[in-house]
């Protein structure tokens, strides 16, 4: 692989990718998304691409956005953004939903289904496997049955959302991949019980950053 050029990070995710602003439903500015510190932290010789998609699950078919399943995108996805050199894959918050009846540990495996795709798939079309960073999504907070949010998750989701640590975790030493528990990192802003804070943002990109200059040129495949 040539060193010079410059390397790609892949950010896969949600909402809280996208940067969803829990205090009016818009946007975070650039600069205020974990991914837009990621970028300011890594510098010149990386270039972060933003894939957040407000809504976006694992492996389950949203019966009203059938198109928000991360296991269908995510090979058109790095196909588009080939060569990828890492992949910083957040997603499972949506799967919470009380309309896919899901457990914490068919959440973790819908996450390795798409570890393991996007390893088999860039082996094939990029002839490498990017590293991969595996972060488990922030808890759910208390209040989310009071907020706006409150007609999609339960007080399960809470529950659920408590044990991603310890089995994505799991996941990440199964297959290989770099791992963060984003629940001792950040919290979901106590606004809706969700979504990130500004602050949280900041808090995330700094931890995400700590780990790929620490470790990305001593793990990648």
């Amino acid at each position: 692989m040539d060193e010079k050029r410059t390397l790609s990070v892949l950010c896969y995710g949600d909402s809280n990718t996208y940067g969803y602003n829990p205090e009016n439903g818009m946007r975070y500015p650039k600069n205020v998304r974990w991914t837009g510190i990621l970028q300011e932290l890594l510098g010149e010789e990386y270039e972060v691409l933003e894939e957040g998609c407000n809504g976006r699950t694992t492996v389950f078919e949203d019966p009203l956005e059938g198109w928000k399943k991360g296991i269908d995108y995510i090979k058109p996805c790095l196909n588009t953004h080939k060569p990828v050199d890492i992949v910083v894959m957040m997603l499972g918050s949506n799967d919470l939903k009380k309309t896919f009846h899901a457990s914490a540990q068919e959440i973790a495996d819908g996450a390795k289904q798409i570890v393991l795709v996007i390893k088999e798939f860039c082996k094939e079309k990029q002839g490498f496997v990017p590293q991969i960073l595996l972060v488990a999504p922030p808890v759910i907070g208390n209040d989310i049955c009071e907020g706006n949010f409150r007609c999609s998750f339960d007080e399960t989701s809470i529950t659920r959302s408590n044990e991603f640590g310890i089995l994505y975790e799991k996941v990440a030493k199964e297959c290989g991949c770099l791992f963060l528990n984003a629940g001792t990192v950040v919290e979901s802003s106590p606004v809706d019980s969700l979504h990130l804070s500004a602050k949280a943002h900041e808090k995330l990109g700094n931890a995400i950053g700590k780990i790929i200059n620490s470790n990305f040129f001593e793990k990648r495949c």
